[in-house]
Parts: C-alpha cells; structure tokens; sequence
C-alpha cells in the first residue's frame, strides 16, 4: 500500500531531471551556435586584413608567384617602396593637417553647444537646436557644389583651411545631438550645488560637467576622427590642385598609376588603417562606453 506514492514520486523526479536535462542540452547547443556565428563572423572582419597585412610584409615575388598565402616570407620592401616612392610620408602629413584639426574643433564646439542646449534655457532653445540637428537630414551632395564656388569667392579653395572648415561643419550637427544627450542625463544637484558654491558657468562647465560626459567625448573624438581620416570626397573636390593630398586620395592615384604592383599597394593600405586602429586601441574602453550609454540614451 505504501509503495505505489513512492513509485509515483520517483517517476515525477526521473521526469523532471530528464526535463532540465534536456533544457541544458538545447541551451548548450544555443550557446554552440552562437559562437560558430561570431567565430565566422570574426574569421570574415579579419581575413582582409591579415591578407593586408601579410602581402605588405612579403617579398614582392612572393606576392606574385603567391599572392594569397599568409605570411611565406617577410620583408620591409613593400614598405620602404610606398613610403617612398608612393610618397605616402607626405600624403600621412596631409591626412594628419586634415584630421587632427578639423577634429578638435569639432570636439570643442559640439561639446559647449550640448552643454548649452541641454543645461542652459533661453528662448528659442528647442527651435534653434532642431535647426542645428536639421544638418543630419541634408546629404552632403546636395551643397557641395554651391560650397565649392563659395569656398573659391572667399579665396579659401584649395587651402588647408577651407577643407578643415567643410570637414567641421559636415560633422557638428551629429556631434551637438551626440553630446546634447550625454550632458540632458546629468543631475541637476551637481549643477545647483556648484552654483551655491559660487562656481561661474565656465568652471561648472569645464571643472563639474565635462568630466562626467568623457566616455561621451572620446567616443565622438574617435567616430570624428574616424569619418575625416576616411574622407576621400572633400579633398578631392576642394583641393584641386593636388598640393595637398590625403592618405584616401593618395591611395587612389596609387592605383591608378601602379595598379599591377600589389605590394605597395598593400602597404599603402597598411599605412592608412594602422593611425585608425592605434587611437581606437588608445580609447577602445572610453569609447566602448560611450557608445554604450548612447545606446540607452537612444
């Protein structure tokens, strides 16, 4: 009489174990997939840039007789020829004269203008920086050309500065709406305490604000740096005498003119990503974070 309750308890138990069995099995193999997925993901990103990478490093006739081996030999042949010969050196100079200033003032600006759209009220505040975000919606084609003859009457065509000044305005609006978020999440006891303190706006700005939104900054110092570094259009249609000549558009005349030496080439590609990933490496926490809290911020 006292056996068929216990019988029937350990069927239930063997059920249930059987049952969390198999809901480890399936996650497990949820687990498995997942990795496979990013592993070819990962193995499809870095594959273009091991290739570039190892046929910048290999004699030039190991590039021709194997162009797609990893590695078979090493040389600083492809290099030496691109720096020189390529001039790449000049056109790094250049990149660097284009990216680095354009950069920081896109830095400065866009953070004290979303310092002042997000804690500073005066009227008008809600239309003005809806017309400041309105840059966001307006391709870049569609003004170039009317720039360019503005450029030339202001006698700023061809010239560093003129370029430096198309590659700031094409990328404040996104970095005013990119900071506005960061500094509307801040309390605003921090604000009201240095105030009492007897804190100017400068020094709550600068000394308080600033940095508790640095995630925020470094991210758009590198996503700023990132898009004027890549820029092949702006020189190319605002410096056209050649006088000045990025890493972009040095790459392209390279091609054109040496198209069968893919060596240098290589090595060329290899001198205009390695500045890129050193400054992400550099920032790659601060700017992990930033575009995380973006993320939330929405």
């Amino acid at each position: 009489m006292v056996d068929v309750p216990v019988a029937a308890s350990r069927g239930s138990e063997s059920a249930g174990q059987e049952t969390v069995r198999g809901r480890d099995v399936r996650r497990s193999g949820g687990l498995l997939a997942r990795h496979l997925v990013l592993i070819a993901m990962a193995a499809l990103t870095l594959f273009p840039v091991l290739l570039i990478v190892s046929t910048a490093l290999k004699t030039p006739q190991d590039v021709r007789s194997n162009p797609f081996g990893l590695f078979t030999s090493f040389s600083l042949e492809n290099l030496q020829s691109a720096w020189t010969v390529g001039r790449f050196s000049s056109y790094l100079l250049d990149s660097l004269l284009l990216s680095v200033p354009s950069t920081a003032v896109v830095i400065v600006i866009s953070t004290m203008a979303g310092y002042t759209f997000a804690r500073l009220p005066f009227p008008g505040r809600t239309v003005v920086f809806y017309l400041v975000v309105l840059g966001l919606l307006v391709p870049f084609f569609t003004y170039m050309i009317p720039l360019y003859f503005q450029l030339r009457s202001m006698g700023l065509l061809d010239s560093l500065v003129g370029a430096n000044l198309v590659l700031i305005s094409t990328n404040l609006s996104f970095g005013t709406f990119f900071m506005r978020a960061f500094f509307s999440d801040l309390p605003d006891e921090l604000e009201q305490a240095a105030r009492i303190d007897g804190a100017s706006e400068s020094r709550i700005f600068a000394q308080v604000m600033m940095p508790l939104v640095s995630s925020g900054a470094a991210a758009l110092t590198v996503f700023t740096f990132l898009s004027n570094w890549n820029n092949f259009l702006v020189p190319l249609l605002y410096l056209p005498s050649g006088k000045y000549r990025p890493l972009t558009a040095g790459l392209y005349n390279f091609t054109g003119g040496r198209s069968m030496d893919i060596g240098p080439l290589a090595a060329g590609t290899l001198i205009t990503i390695v500045p890129v990933i050193v400054i992400f490496v550099i920032l790659q926490r601060q700017v992990t974070q930033g575009f995380i809290s973006g993320a939330v911020k929405g």
